[in-house]
């Protein structure tokens, strides 16, 4: 069983920034793949990337490439999401995700086997 709390959203202006973080509980954060999907309002959940076990690869939707940096702290329990030149079309609930695979694509929003509850980003124009 593996818990995730996000945390680090907000209110930013367009062209800012702004890093979110998932904890993890449990001792076998590091066995996970862990991702991150967003959900706008009237919208389907997005994949936004993901990040291997070992934090050496990572996978990018396109709307984020670029821009958006995963990375995680296998020590600290904890995945990262640093988000630049953020747009107001960022604006969403951004959700974090582990998987128990090897894999990196763009995951449906079916797969991952524990979501957490959700943290509000708003960008402004």
């Amino acid at each position: 069983q593996v818990q995730l709390v996000e945390s680090g959203g907000g209110l930013v202006q367009a062209d800012g920034s702004l890093r979110l973080s998932c904890a993890a509980s449990g001792r076998t954060f590091s066995s996970y793949a862990m991702g991150w999907f967003r959900q706008a309002p009237g919208k389907e959940r997005e994949f936004v990337g993901c990040i291997s076990w070992s934090g050496s690869n990572t996978y990018y939707g396109d709307s984020v490439k670029g821009r958006f940096t995963i990375s995680r702290d296998n020590a600290k329990n904890t995945v990262y999401l640093q988000m630049n030149s953020l747009k107001p079309e960022d604006t969403a609930v951004y959700y974090c995700a582990a998987r128990s695979t090897q894999y990196l694509y763009r995951w449906g929003p079916n797969e991952p086997d524990y979501w957490g509850q959700g943290t509000q980003v708003t960008v402004s124009s």
